[in-house]
Formats: C-alpha cells, structure tokens, sequence
C-alpha cells in the first residue's frame, strides 16, 4: 500500500483460486460453483528449509480441483458473520514477536509468534499465521488473467486505460458497484477459503486504500462495502481478519469486521496510538527503516507486536535481507 512520497510497503503480493458465495443484509444470494484455481506470485515462494511443506509456485499456476461449495453453506450475512463470529475465532497475541515474510518464506526465528505469509506459502506449526492477499489490486503480472477471466474488474479511467497504482505498476480492481463486489467475491473467497483449508489463523487483505489512488473513481464507502464482504468470508471460515494501514477508515473497523490490524510504519507516520486503541492492543507494526523502528520501540514496545523487514521483505539468506525487533 502507498504512504506518498516516502512510501515503503510491501512488494510482493499473491492471488489464489476461485470458489463463491455472497450475501446481502436483506437478501440472500448463493450461488454454488466448482472452485478453480489461479496462483499468481510476485516473487518466489517458500524454500525447503521454512519449516512448512509449500514447495515454490510459479508466477502463473495450472488450475488445482477443488471440491464445489453449497448454496446453503455460502450463504453468509456480513453482518451477522461480522458481528458474532468475530467473538469465536483467535485474535494474535498481543505484543508477540512477529516476522513478516511476503517475500519468501523460511523458519521463523527463534521466538517468533505471529507469522504473515502470503497465500502462496503454508502455515506454520504451533504459531499465529496470517495470510496475505492482494484485495483491491492486481499483480502485474496477473493482468492479462483478469482481462481474459474478468475484464469488467479492472478499473479504467475517463480515457479507457487502466488505472494504474505507478509504485507497484499495478491495475486497480473495481469495487464501484454491488455487481462488481459480487463477481470480484466470487474470486477472492475461493483465496480465503484456501488460507482457511491451509490451517491459517487469519486474512491480510491489502490495498485497502486503493481508492487514493483511483483518480476518483472509488470511494472510501465503496472499499469498506467490499472489506465487509471478506470479513464475513474470514469468519464464517473461522479466521480473524486484518485492517491493513488506511487509518480514515478505523472509526468503521467495527462496522466493516475488522479484529486486528496490520500497520505499516505507524511508528514512522505516529499513527500506532490509533490501531492499538481501536483494536485493544492487537496490532503489527511492520517498519522498513531503523528510524521507524526506534520510533515505534519507544512508544509502543511491550504493547504492540514490532518489526523490522527490508522493503522487499526479503527471504532470509538472500541479498538485503533484514530483520530487527524492538
């Protein structure tokens, strides 16, 4: 996600497969469909020594077989499932160590709790997994896979060209409307429920704020209207999930069905005092710089989980690869 002109996030971001179901508060619509399949990497997955099973994906994956969900299962109030399965499913433990590995996974380092890993990758064992997807943005190398599976998704400007988030040379995806949401769920559900059947414990649905960067063209209530819909996803699957940065839209994050936050560089831009209120404590603050950490160590050890990664979020015992706590 982009922070301006000092931004320093996350590079590496992943796509899974396809499964559906979609509710509305007043009117429930199910549909059932067989789940297929689409990995999309940015980079290279998990090695031989990360302490999981996953073996490296390649940038486009061949469709994987997966069983087809019920009408009656799919179907899922966001409400509802924002609101009481949020009380039911495990929330990270406040101001553990934590690593943040989107850029390939490894065994942690020795008292490591939390773990955010991108949905490519498998959990491990014995600790707090996060799974991370690309919610509100397209990897650039999945583009011509949304052109040819869902062209309407793409967000395009005025002028027909794709909107484009220049940072990370990635096309926006259309939340606009109710259909949009409902045939961009139908994609992203299928990732959700393969981080479930993985065994992770919660979502990181990032590019929250893409509506910064749309020219316009999407609005905050029209993220947040999609953000509900995976939240409830997240919990009728039995994981908690994260607000990823955009701190104008905490004083929704109970509306929405957020349970924790994933916080980029609060330290750097004071905004850690924000998550943790909101969230009672359970937040990760992920810093890219060693001013960023001092910052966030200052105020907030021993309350908040605290990390430094390099911007790439390197794998460990690759070029660049940092990582500090508090």
């Amino acid at each position: 996600m982009n922070r301006g002109p000092t931004a320093e996030v996350v590079g590496p971001r992943y796509l899974f497969r396809v499964i559906i179901c979609l509710s509305a508060r007043h009117t429930i619509v199910a549909l059932a469909l067989a789940s297929m399949a689409v990995s999309i990497a940015g980079c290279t997955s998990s090695s031989a020594d990360d302490g999981t099973d996953s073996s490296p994906t390649d940038a486009v994956s061949g469709a994987t077989s997966a069983a087809a969900v019920t009408a009656a299962s799919a179907a899922v109030s966001p409400t509802t499932a924002s609101t009481t399965a949020s009380a039911q499913i495990p929330l990270p433990p406040i101001a553990a160590q934590a690593d943040y590995q989107l850029g390939g996974a490894y065994t942690p380092p020795s008292g490591v709790r939390i773990v955010s890993r991108d949905s490519s990758a498998s959990p491990v064992h014995g600790i707090y997994n996060i799974c991370y997807i690309n919610a509100f943005q397209a990897q650039p190398d999945a583009t011509d896979w949304w052109r040819q599976q869902h062209p309407g998704l793409l967000l395009h400007g005025t002028d027909g060209a794709l909107v484009i988030d220049q940072d990370w040379s990635e096309a926006l995806l259309d939340v606009s409307n109710d259909a949009k949401r409902a045939e961009l769920a139908t994609v992203e559900y299928g990732w959700i429920d393969s981080c479930a059947g993985k065994g992770f414990q919660a979502i990181e649905a990032d590019n929250l704020d893409s509506y910064t960067r749309s020219d316009g063209l999407l609005t905050a209530d029209e993220n947040a209207a999609f953000a509900t819909l995976l939240a409830a996803r997240a919990h009728h699957d039995g994981m908690a999930i994260a607000q990823k940065n955009s701190t104008d839209l905490l004083p929704r994050h109970g509306q929405i069905g957020f349970d924790f936050a994933v916080a980029e560089q609060c330290g750097v831009y004071g905004e850690c005092d924000g998550y943790a209120a909101a969230y009672a404590d359970h937040v990760l603050d992920v810093e890219y710089t060693d001013a960023g950490l001092a910052a966030a160590c200052k105020g907030w050890s021993g309350r908040i989980s605290i990390v430094e990664r390099d911007l790439e979020v390197s794998a460990q015992g690759t070029d660049g690869y940092v990582y500090k706590t508090c």
